[in-house]
């Protein structure tokens, strides 16, 4: 069996603020976000990874730097980009923000997967372009031990495709900064090893 260690970035700033980044703001890890990465690596830097891939955006590659510096191959896949969130990337976390936010999740658990903010995009359209990654995964059986660190709401609609459930279930994949979710893929079938797992974080003091 292959196996496919899926991660979150670390924390940066604006998640701190509780401000959504999405596809279009590029931000950097603060020292909590180096910490969790440090965190994950001495957990996992054993590991036999064959490859590393990331999304585009630099708070990917900074998670899983250490791995990338260790000489291992790394990919960069625009397809594992954050969802757009369009007009409301980088604004102040405020009640109208979050009415906003909350109407928008409602519609996609409603089923409206085409829902969008204006100029962002819809769960439907990391839906379709994730599609590029999963193949990507597919079809390199020697690549056994794979490294994926990408964002939180297009991890959720990735474990959804992998898994072949309907978006509207994304919300039963819990995540936080570095979380992982270890899947298995044998007989061209995703499963899921390891849901939610934070055990490298269990010693973090958080600052």
């Amino acid at each position: 069996m292959r196996e496919i260690y899926i991660i979150r970035h670390g924390e940066t700033e604006l998640n701190k603020q509780g401000i959504v980044q999405g596809r279009g703001i590029n931000s950097d890890l603060n020292d909590l976000g180096r910490a969790q990465a440090e965190a994950f690596y001495q957990t996992y830097k054993n590991v036999p990874f064959d490859k590393i891939y990331t999304s585009d955006l630099k708070r990917t590659w900074q998670t899983v730097q250490k791995f990338i510096d260790s000489g291992l191959p790394w990919e960069k896949l625009s397809g594992l980009d954050e969802l757009a969130w369009g007009v409301w990337e980088g604004k102040p976390n405020t009640e109208d923000a979050r009415d906003a936010f909350r109407d928008m999740l409602q519609s996609w658990q409603d089923g409206d997967y085409t829902a969008h903010f204006e100029g962002g995009e819809s769960v439907q359209d990391v839906y379709e372009r994730l599609k590029q990654p999963m193949e990507i995964l597919m079809s390199r059986p020697e690549e056994k031990t794979v490294l994926l660190c990408m964002h939180g709401r297009a991890m959720r609609v990735f474990l959804c495709l992998l898994l072949g459930k309907p978006l509207s279930e994304m919300t039963e994949f819990p995540h936080q900064n570095t979380v992982l979710y270890k899947m298995g893929f044998e007989d061209g079938k995703f499963s899921v090893l390891e849901f939610n797992s934070t055990v490298h974080l269990d010693g973090l003091v958080i600052g």
